[in-house]
């Protein structure tokens, strides 16, 4: 579609290969201290160096506390700070820094490629429609380092694989009554130019947009639609919310014949152009199929007296001989 869900200037050209590299954790452990099993204290009369820097430092008294001993089986390594059912913000930040920017505190254009990649998904498809919704991002081809953590937090992963295992489950959840509804009022907002102030959808991105957020489940509507609104017999330059909010209705409401649609309830005015150009186009269809339907009769009578006539023409050059 172009420009779509990422907004990246070329979609459909390689993504690039994979960058970054998982980095091993660091771990620390404590070490047990000398003595009996009770807890006390000693003063421990350590010196610094004779001579720093060309200084001699004093003596230091410094008094410690001695922790009761440990086996070296009861050592524990550091763990990386973990959610509900052993997900890792540890490596959520892990995953956001391999796609982060160098110069901006986000994922952008190039990363998201990269990402979308590594996920093996195109940029333009449904899916990252939807992982985008449940990031709740506020700019195309963009995720800030708290809308990476956090949607990833929701979905409940935090590596690549974890993603792409969720993918079934979020398409499915996608498809309830009230999930799609909020989705569908998402895409608006998402497909907005948020760095130009924009409050209603470019033409050509709302006719994008629309294909692909009925990917799933496509009205019968839909396509005749979209067909006006490429022809663009009234000049829409573009789609405002309202407009955007109530085709959803719209879709759910009108019948695909549209016979039901009634110009005295509170439809946006461009539903009116839209049935009036969609009953005048079937309108044309059906007066075309007419006619061809009268050609194609003709032709067959003029092929059925052709053939009469020379059946009789046979007959008398038969006779005569």
């Amino acid at each position: 579609m172009g420009q779509c869900v990422t907004k990246c200037k070329n979609p459909t050209s390689s993504l690039g290969s994979k960058s970054g590299e998982k980095d091993a954790g660091k771990s620390h452990g404590k070490k047990g201290g000398g003595g009996g099993g009770g807890t006390g204290s000693h003063k421990d009369e350590s010196k610094f160096p004779a001579d720093v820097n060309g200084t001699k430092s004093p003596e230091v008294t410094v008094e410690t506390s001695i922790a009761p001993s440990q086996s070296p089986g009861s050592v524990r390594r550091a763990e990386p700070e973990q959610e509900g059912e052993g997900l890792s913000l540890a490596r959520i930040e892990e995953m956001f820094m391999r796609y982060k920017d160098e110069h901006e505190d986000a994922i952008l254009e190039e990363g998201m490629e990269r990402f979308c990649n590594d996920l093996h998904v195109d940029p333009a498809e449904f899916k990252v429609l939807v992982l985008a919704w449940k990031f709740q991002a506020a700019t195309m081809c963009k995720f800030t380092r708290r809308e990476f953590v956090e949607g990833c937090r929701a979905i409940q992963a935090d590596s690549l694989q974890g993603i792409c295992l969720r993918f079934p489950v979020l398409l499915e959840e996608s498809r309830g009554e009230e999930s799609f509804k909020d989705l569908y009022r998402f895409t608006f907002q998402f497909g907005l130019d948020a760095d130009e102030g924009q409050r209603s959808l470019q033409h050509s991105i709302a006719i994008a947009l629309w294909r692909l957020v009925f990917t799933l489940d496509t009205p019968p509507v839909l396509e005749r639609w979209l067909h006006f609104l490429s022809d663009n017999p009234y000049g829409v330059r573009g789609i405002s919310r309202d407009t955007w909010n109530m085709f959803l209705n719209f879709t759910q409401s009108i019948g695909p014949d549209l016979g039901n649609y009634s110009e005295d309830e509170a439809w946006p005015s461009l539903f009116d152009s839209f049935v009036e150009w969609e009953t005048e186009r079937r309108r044309r269809e059906r007066e075309e199929q007419e006619e061809r339907r009268r050609n194609q009769e003709e032709e067959e009578l003029h092929q059925r007296r052709d053939t009469e006539t020379d059946a009789i023409t046979d007959c008398s050059l038969d006779g005569a001989a």
